[in-house]
């Protein structure tokens, strides 16, 4: 455990995709396919299973509108909107640094 609450933070939003896909649900509702989208790489079972570990977190709302052909949305909560103001300084980082880090090749590390 740290003293800083990035443990917390990790434990919402750890891996790949969270973050991302909490970016996109912060600028407005999403459905499924648009995530799909707006997330090259990720697979579907990952996208299923990240949605719904957000939901149990309490950071996105699933809302079904029980029409065919089916149309599912997800929208942030205010806990999540809170977490995804948070983000902004990281996603500023990123921006500026970009090029330096895309650029540059970093060692591996070697397992023992």
């Amino acid at each position: 455990m740290t003293d800083c609450g990035l443990d917390t933070v990790l434990a919402l939003i750890g891996g790949k995709w969270k973050m991302l896909i909490l970016y996109h649900v912060c600028h407005a509702p999403r459905r499924f396919g648009e995530l799909r989208r707006l997330l090259p790489g990720i697979s579907e079972k990952m996208l299923i299973q990240d949605l719904r570990q957000m939901q149990e977190s309490n950071l996105l709302v699933r809302k079904d509108y029980q029409q065919v052909p089916p149309k599912v949305e997800y929208s942030i909560t205010p806990f999540g909107r809170s977490l995804g103001k948070s983000l902004a300084p990281l996603c500023a980082w990123g921006d500026k640094n970009r090029k330096r880090v895309l650029g540059k090749k970093f060692p591996q590390k070697q397992v023992v």
